[in-house]
């Protein structure tokens, strides 16, 4: 950070785009790890209701709604890890809580009293959903297969002039989907 030399540029230095980006990403990740933090008093207050639950006469679709609202609020705390590390929001992850949003309401509802119109809204918002998963990993292929025609075309040495070993560093594993941020 620089020094002002004068009091007018201390004021100045307030209003650099770079330092008005980095206060705010810095409260921006105050407000996330906020979230964090009540996200997880939550998940331990819904545990320690849904194992008390169990030692009542037991509700199989309450104590199936309880475990499915639990795995909610574990991948929204995953959604907020990952922001936190790579400051982006993860697709794969947000269609995921919302894939067992939708499946958890349906359960806890009941398949046959659902309206007939609600159900089908329900199994078009899941599909778009798994067409978005979808989307995901064509996308993560597609690319994949791009990386690796450019990495064709690159020259490298023959592998018949080098060594079992030398040929084993040449070849790298393969990224992983998470890599994309897509």
């Amino acid at each position: 950070m620089k020094y002002p030399s004068s009091p007018n540029q201390g004021w100045k230095l307030w209003f650099e785009r770079d330092t008005i980006v980095h206060n705010l990403e810095f409260f921006q990740n105050f407000i996330v790890v906020s979230l964090c933090i009540g996200l997880f008093c939550v998940m331990l207050i819904r545990l320690g209701e849904m194992f008390l639950s169990l030692l009542q006469p037991i509700n199989f679709q309450a104590i199936t709604s309880d475990i499915l609202f639990v795995l909610i609020l574990v991948e929204i705390f995953r959604l907020l890890i990952i922001y936190l590390q790579e400051q982006r929001i993860s697709i794969g992850a947000a269609v995921e809580v919302s894939l067992v949003s939708a499946l958890r309401e349906v359960i806890l509802q009941g398949v046959v009293d659902i309206p007939i119109d609600r159900l089908l809204g329900v199994c078009a918002f899941l599909v778009v959903l798994g067409g978005l998963l979808y989307l995901r990993v064509w996308m993560f292929q597609r690319f994949e297969a791009i990386a690796t025609t450019r990495n064709e075309h690159l020259s490298q040495p023959s592998t018949q002039d080098l060594s079992d070993n030398q040929h084993f560093q040449l070849r790298r594993r393969p990224p992983s989907i998470e890599q994309y941020p897509f």
